[in-house]
């Protein structure tokens, strides 16, 4: 019994899955599903109007910047956790740390400001890699991107929530939800296209520049006003001392700030014209204004000795502080949510671009290079939704438990690609390459350096895992890769000799579930084809076959009726050994053609109360094996219901 279910699971259920899908694109296709999908994201855009769909540079900034202009929020509560096991002492580098991240920040900023440059059609870290490089740490660098990209989402949209819930502690029990819920706000607005979601998105990032600036302007000048803060009277008691291995799991952890700083030079083309300067000059901005909120966010948190409370973030702890629990703190940590919610955008911006040249490099599936609606690749957008919300659900919306792979991702594509870009100024040669060259080697030298610290300081709180999916997304790559050349070369008229030989008649085979009215279309298209016609009925309980031949007989008494027993009550199993067997009994050169029958209901919800069997049939003979390398023709003749 156990190995009849198995073989049932292994044989049909993927034909049934295949019914499925059908269904759902049936149901995709239905007028009242596709009004309900136009009011969600909007009605459809011609292909024309792609050039005008451009993005100025406040929008822009507002599309590719909230992820880097947010991690504030979970950089500065990662180096907090870090530093908090060594008391007072270790929460006094703070800014220190702070400090030298921020210097890292600009030099990874400048080197992607000329990658902008000198690749204006997007791609960013990818294309640099793999035109620099060669094929294979190019894939390297799309795969480190493409982890990093959905668990930037991840990240974003947990650490979000942990924003709410330390102003709303009842949300705690519920992250996972509240996440979800965000998520699928985020995959909505993405799908209307780029210019509805810089609008959508523009709001929260502009509040949260607002808001978080003005608390920091505030904050310096109650410093200046009161004074510094005691951290020995505030930090708990020290578990550990300050340590070189501490310093630099802290630094680690703080390298996080950085993530979101090459979205723009994969956006490059999604920009108004000049393409170049505009994106520049976004770049230039985001890193000044990532900069400012990193240093001075830190630098207030230690100068002012602000240590949080269970339940609650850093930034919570220094809005509290600087504002007090009134309003402004409550709008300061709606901000914080918003801004971390769209962060997500970032990714949702970017992966879809990177996804769809590694398609159009044959790296992944085809389907992600299309256009949906609204001008925006909506494959892509629904790819890293799904993947988002298992990574959430996985991780049962933990932040801190998510940020120990992502880093190590994002640093190994900063490496890569900055090292690209000095090869490549050094291949063209022009004026001024040493100095450039200069620049990417830094960033080459500084973002290993981190690569290094981050991969052996988290190695064992998951930055492993990043190096195990890493080589896994690159062997899928050069698999799907390997597919389509071998597709290219099947189909190739290259070599192919002329086929003088006429087809012979064909042999008709025609599976039956009863006599109806739907066989007499089938039946007539057979007749007009071929003299050699066979009807087929697979028999589940004894006895019945008879009948149906009684039946048969009395319609078309001149076309044979086989009878097939399927004591397992399986119609596949069945009808692909009849066909086989049939086909080697004839051994005439051909396999014998299969014209199905199937009536179509009027409604859409309709479909969903048959069994659509001649789906099934159709792809079980489809996917069936191939007897002397002979294609097997598949007919589908329709009969449309009236009501």
């Amino acid at each position: 019994m156990h190995m009849l279910l198995s073989s049932f699971f292994f044989a049909e259920f993927p034909l049934y899955a295949c019914a499925v899908t059908i269904q759902i694109r049936k149901f995709r296709e239905n007028a009242m599903f596709t009004k309900i999908w136009h009011l969600l994201i909007g009605s459809p855009l011609p292909t024309q109007d792609a050039g005008h769909k451009r993005l100025s540079n406040w929008q822009a900034l507002a599309a590719f910047s909230p992820d880097a202009l947010s991690s504030i929020a979970y950089a500065n509560q990662e180096i907090f956790l870090s530093l908090v096991v060594a008391g007072s002492a270790g929460l006094s580098y703070s800014t220190g740390i702070g400090a030298s991240i921020t210097l890292l920040l600009a030099i990874v900023a400048l080197s992607y400001y000329q990658t902008i440059h000198a690749y204006p059609s997007g791609g960013g870290s990818y294309v640099v890699a793999r035109e620099n490089l060669g094929k294979l740490p190019g894939l390297v660098t799309g795969a480190a991107l493409t982890m990093g990209y959905l668990l930037t989402a991840a990240v974003s949209l947990t650490a979000g929530v942990d924003a709410i819930a330390s102003a709303f502690p009842v949300l705690w029990g519920h992250r996972v939800a509240v996440a979800l819920a965000i998520l699928v706000i985020i995959t909505i607005a993405n799908l209307r296209g780029l210019q509805e979601m810089s609008v959508t998105v523009g709001v929260p990032v502009y509040l949260f520049l607002g808001t978080y600036l003005l608390m920091l302007a505030y904050g310096l000048v109650r410093l200046m006003m009161e004074g510094a803060g005691s951290l020995a009277a505030v930090a708990p008691l020290p578990q550990t001392e300050v340590t070189l291995s501490l310093l630099m799991r802290t630094f680690a952890a703080g390298c996080t700030a950085l993530t979101g700083i090459e979205a723009i030079s994969n956006g490059v083309p999604t920009f108004r014209k000049p393409e170049m300067k505009n994106a520049g000059h976004t770049l230039a901005w985001m890193a000044v204004l990532m900069g400012l909120l990193f240093i001075g966010s830190i630098g207030l948190t230690q100068f002012l000795a602000v240590v949080p409370g269970e339940q609650e973030t850093i930034l919570s702890a220094l809005a509290r502080r600087i504002l007090g629990s009134g309003f402004a703190y409550y709008v300061i940590q709606i901000n914080t949510l918003l801004i971390l919610s769209v962060a997500a955008n970032t990714s949702f911006s970017g992966f879809p671009q990177l996804a769809t040249i590694l398609a159009r490099d044959g790296y992944l599936p085809r389907q992600l290079t299309s256009l949906g609606d609204r001008l925006v690749y909506s494959n892509g957008i629904l790819l890293l939704a799904a993947g988002t919300a298992v990574m959430i659900v996985l991780f049962q919306g933990d932040s801190h438990a998510l940020i120990p792979l992502f880093a190590v991702g994002v640093f190994m594509a900063f490496t890569l690609s900055q090292t690209g870009m000095v090869l490549h100024w050094r291949r063209e040669k022009g004026k001024g390459w040493q100095g450039k060259a200069l620049i990417n080697l830094a960033g080459a030298a500084t973002t290993f350096v981190a690569l290094i610290i981050i991969g052996v300081s988290k190695f064992l709180e998951g930055a492993w895992i990043v190096l195990v999916w890493v080589p896994l997304l690159v062997g899928m790559f050069q698999r799907i890769r390997a597919h389509y050349d071998e597709v290219a070369a099947e189909l190739s008229m290259r070599g192919l000799p002329p086929s003088l030989r006429p087809m012979p008649a064909p042999r008709i085979v025609i599976p039956i579930s009863g006599v109806h009215r739907a066989l007499v279309g089938a039946v007539n298209y057979a007749r007009s084809i071929s003299q050699d016609i066979t009807a087929l009925y697979i028999e589940f309980e004894p006895g019945r076959g008879e009948e149906v031949r009684k039946k048969w007989a009395q319609w078309w008494p001149d076309i044979p009726l086989a009878i097939m027993p399927s004591p397992y009550r399986s119609l596949v199993g069945p009808l692909l050994d009849y066909l086989d067997k049939e086909d080697e009994a004839r051994n005439d050169g051909q396999l014998a053609t299969v014209i199905l029958p199937e009536f179509i209901p009027t409604q859409w919800w309709q479909s969903l109360l048959h069994n659509q069997t001649a789906l099934l049939l159709k792809f079980a003979i489809l996917y069936h094996r191939r007897l002397h390398n002979l294609e097997r023709v598949i007919i589908e003749v329709p009969f449309h219901l009236r009501r």
